[in-house]
């Protein structure tokens, strides 16, 4: 004979999976079985886009860098092989925030990278 999925632990479970789904639209919230798949759902997501932020985040550094660079007269390529060649603990990160806050003082970097050339 099939058991009744019914007791309190069972109803307990459900709410706590409904509380998870808060804010969810419609059906997605209200239902156990939508507001499972859509929870799983979401975190699959969750997980895949904290490594896709990465990405994003060190694309839009270079491409600040290089605009950076162009505007000095030098390509982001030969700026970063000419700070490796100087030995420089710059990162792409700390390059993108010096170009746009300290304008004067990524011509210094820019000046470094071109003797360095």
């Amino acid at each position: 004979m099939v058991r009744a999925n019914s007791g309190m632990p069972m109803k307990k479970g459900r709410a706590r999976m409904r509380k998870l789904t808060k804010g969810f639209h419609a059906s997605r919230h209200n239902l156990y079985r939508q507001s499972l798949v859509t929870l799983i759902r979401g975190r699959v997501y969750a997980f895949r886009d904290r490594r896709v932020k990465k990405r994003q985040f060190r694309r839009l550094w270079i491409i600040r860098i290089n605009a950076a660079c162009r505007a000095r007269g030098l390509r982001y390529g030969e700026l970063i092989h000419a700070l490796q060649k100087a030995s420089s603990e710059l990162n792409r990160q700390t390059l993108s925030e010096i170009a746009i806050h300290d304008p004067a003082g990524f011509d210094k970097i820019v000046e470094l990278a071109k003797k360095h050339l």
